[in-house]
C-alpha cells in the first residue's frame, strides 16, 4: 500500500495560516490588551480570534478531523487526522512588538506529525514541511536565487563545541532540566534566547544548529517536526523518542544528527564532550 499524499493537505494548511495572519497582522504593535491564564502565561483577544477563525475553516472543510488548539481546547483527538493549532507561538514577543513569534499549523496522521507550517506574518516568511516531500521556505521578498520560495536545508556542524544553541528562555528549565541544559550550554560555541518557533525555522534554513527546550505543549512543537525533519534535521524528545501529543514537552532539534546525538548524551548526564568527530 502506498503512503498517503500528505502534500494534498498543504493548501488547507496554508489557508489556515493565512486565516490566522489576517487577524494577527493588523494587530501587531497596536497595543492589544493582555490577559493572564491560570498558569501565568499571556494571552490576548487576538490569539483567541485567530484560532477561532482557523477552527471555523476546519469545521467547514473537515468536520470529522480532530482539532487541538492552545486557546479553545481539543475535539476528536481520537480521529485518524488531527490538526494542532497555535495561532501565536510567542505571545510575549507579539505583545512586545518583536517579529519573532509565529503561527503554527500541524496535521497528525494516526498520531504522527506529517504536515507542519511555521508562519511569520510580519516578515512574510513561511516554512512548510511535509513527510515525503521535504521542507520549503517562502519569503515575501526575493531570495538570493531570485525566487520567493525554495527548498530549506539544514547545515552540517563539525562538532557540538561549534554549535549555535537556542532556547526561548532559561526559565523554561527547572530542577534537573536546568542543570542538564546548563551542562549543554557550556559545551556549545554560543547560545541565544527568545526566538520561540522562529528558531526552528532558522534551523531548517541552515542558520541555527541546535534548539533545546522544555515545558512545551503539543501545540508548541507538533508543527516543527515535519519542518525540521523535511529539511534534513532531527527532532525528538530528550530521550531520543519521536514527538507527538503524549510527549513530555522536552524537545531537542538539531541540523546535524551527530550533534543531536551528542546533545542527548549531555542532557542525560552522559558527558558528551566528544562526539564521533571530536567535539
Amino acid at each position: 500500500m502506498s503512503a498517503p499524499d500528505y502534500s494534498s493537505f498543504c493548501p488547507l494548511a496554508h489557508e489556515l495560516a493565512d486565516r490566522a495572519g489576517a487577524v494577527i497582522g493588523p494587530s501587531f504593535r497596536q497595543g492589544v490588551e493582555v490577559d493572564r491564564k491560570r498558569d501565568g502565561s499571556a494571552v490576548t483577544a487576538v490569539d483567541r480570534e485567530a484560532e477561532a477563525a482557523m477552527r471555523e475553516l476546519l469545521r467547514v472543510r473537515h468536520p470529522r478531523h480532530g482539532v487541538v488548539g492552545e486557546e479553545w481546547g481539543s475535539e476528536r483527538v481520537e480521529a485518524e487526522y488531527v490538526w494542532v493549532l497555535d495561532p501565536i507561538d510567542g505571545t510575549g514577543a507579539f505583545i512586545s512588538g518583536q517579529p519573532t513569534f509565529g503561527t503554527l499549523v500541524a496535521l497528525l496522521h494516526r498520531g504522527r506529525p506529517v504536515v507542519g507550517v511555521v508562519d511569520q506574518v510580519v516578515s512574510g516568511e513561511r516554512w512548510t514541511g511535509v513527510v515525503g516531500a521535504g521542507t520549503t521556505f517562502r519569503s515575501a521578498v526575493a531570495l538570493p536565487s531570485g525566487a520567493t520560495a525554495e527548498p530549506a536545508r539544514v547545515r552540517a556542524c563539525p562538532s557540538l563545541s561549534q554549535a549555535a544553541l537556542y532556547a526561548t528562555t532559561p526559565q523554561m528549565f527547572e530542577d534537573e532540566d536546568a542543570a542538564a541544559f546548563e551542562a549543554l550550554r557550556q559545551r556549545v560555541a554560543f547560545n541565544r534566547y527568545g526566538l520561540d518557533c522562529y528558531a526552528y525555522g532558522l534551523l531548517a534554513s541552515g542558520l541555527v544548529d541546535l534548539v533545546v527546550e522544555a515545558s512545551l505543549a503539543a501545540h508548541d512543537f507538533c508543527a516543527l517536526v515535519p519542518v525540521v525533519e523535511g529539511a534534513g534535521g532531527v527532532i525528538t524528545d530528550w530521550g531520543g523518542r519521536p514527538l507527538g501529543l503524549e510527549s513530555d514537552g522536552r524537545v531537542v532539534a538539531a541540523g546535524d544528527p551527530e550533534v543531536h546525538s551528542a546533545s542527548l548524551l549531555v542532557l542525560a548526564g552522559g558527558g558528551g564532550e566528544r562526539d564521533s568527530r571530536g567535539a
